[in-house]
């Protein structure tokens, strides 16, 4: 692989926007430790409040999908293979 190339943490999805499963040991590791972290937040630090549930889940997805921006393969629409 060259400096130039860019090896991507998260795959396209085949079809529609976004992503899919990591591809890496990098992308499987950021998304266990998320996956722990939101459920270890709504767990102990936010029981009760709905307010600071809500504003930590999203916080939680903001930071998965600001993650998958910069080291996923570039986002956009796709219909799968077209032959």
């Amino acid at each position: 692989m060259s400096s130039d190339e860019q090896e991507y943490w998260f795959r396209a999805r085949r079809y529609g926007w976004g992503w899919g499963l990591p591809i890496t040991w990098q992308g499987w590791t950021v998304l266990g430790l998320w996956v722990g972290a939101l459920i270890l937040g709504r767990r102990y630090l936010i029981p009760h409040n709905m307010f600071a549930h809500l504003a930590f889940a999203f916080a939680m997805v903001f930071l998965l999908l600001s993650i998958c921006y910069k080291k996923g393969a570039p986002p956009g629409w796709r219909f799968g293979n077209r032959d």
